[in-house]
């Protein structure tokens, strides 16, 4: 048993944390800005406790994990004057699920090693079902060392968590991820809605082309829920919209050609300008049913 620190009870973080303490059985201290869900947090999972900061949730912390919103969250809840890093004792490792820039994970890293921590940059996908079933997938960026101390604790949530390479190693592979999503949900909503123009039963085509070279996981998540114009579940777009813009931010730094990702990340701008920034990501479809004709 560890004792560990969860900065962070979004949609993700609540289960993940939980996770952490009845699958990891670790003692398991939280925070969160709403104080009202950290209190849910310990009402649902009685062995834990909340602090008021996250500077006293990290006090005496082996690990110390965070899934928050941005990157000024991110810097608030670690370097900030109430941060974890004003308490965590050396060799103290911290976990970070947040969807942030690489430039963050790498700053944070050399502030953590300058104080004789440790800091992992490790982005999540798999949503939210997968952060309640203990089923993401977990990229990571850091030291080798401080990677394989944090694994059994991650794997309390993940059905995979790797090293890809040294710091912000995992922020730069949770933007691949984001820009292949983002063309994959595109094309299937295209394809949802041409079966339909074309008048073809919807259900029997999936169930086809589902089983050969256009199978994804949007296909076998999504298809139905995208048929039914139902939205209210999962990834939010204004979420996405965030992601994208880091993936876009970091293109133009490095130089790689986003032709495809630029634009559905203007489709995205369209359903938020509808007043659909906390659908789904999957409404993309929407899109295509204002221009039939």
């Amino acid at each position: 048993m560890a004792k560990v620190a969860f900065i962070g009870l979004g949609v993700m973080g609540f289960p993940m944390a939980g996770h952490l303490a009845v699958r990891g059985g670790h003692d398991v201290t939280v925070y969160n800005r709403t104080a009202s869900k950290a209190a849910a947090w310990v009402e649902k999972f009685p062995g834990g406790r909340s602090a008021a900061t996250p500077a006293e949730a990290a006090a005496g912390a082996e690990f110390v994990f965070s899934c928050v919103g941005n990157d000024d969250d991110l810097r608030a809840v670690s370097i900030g004057a109430d941060g974890a890093f004003q308490t965590m004792a050396p060799g103290a490792v911290f976990i970070d699920h947040t969807t942030a820039s690489a430039e963050v994970a790498r700053e944070l890293e050399a502030i953590a090693r300058a104080r004789g921590l440790h800091c992992i940059d490790a982005p999540v996908s798999g949503g939210q079902a997968g952060a309640e079933n203990g089923q993401l997938a977990v990229m990571c960026g850091g030291e080798p060392d401080a990677f394989e101390r944090a694994r059994p604790l991650i794997e309390t949530y993940a059905k995979l968590a790797k090293l890809i390479g040294p710091a912000g190693s995992g922020q730069l592979t949770k933007m691949v991820n984001q820009i292949a999503i983002a063309g994959l949900v595109q094309g299937l909503s295209e394809a949802i809605a041409f079966a339909e123009r074309a008048g073809l039963d919807v259900e029997n085509v999936i169930g086809v082309i589902s089983k050969g070279a256009a199978q994804s996981w949007q296909m076998e998540h999504r298809w139905k829920t995208m048929y039914a114009r139902q939205f209210d579940f999962g990834f939010a777009v204004d979420w996405m919209r965030k992601d994208l813009a880091i993936c876009l931010s970091e293109a133009q730094r490095c130089g790689a050609a986003l032709p495809v990702t630029t634009l559905v990340d203007g489709y995205y701008a369209e359903i938020q300008s509808r007043s659909g920034g906390r659908y789904d990501t999957s409404s993309l479809i929407l899109r295509l049913d204002d221009q039939k004709t």
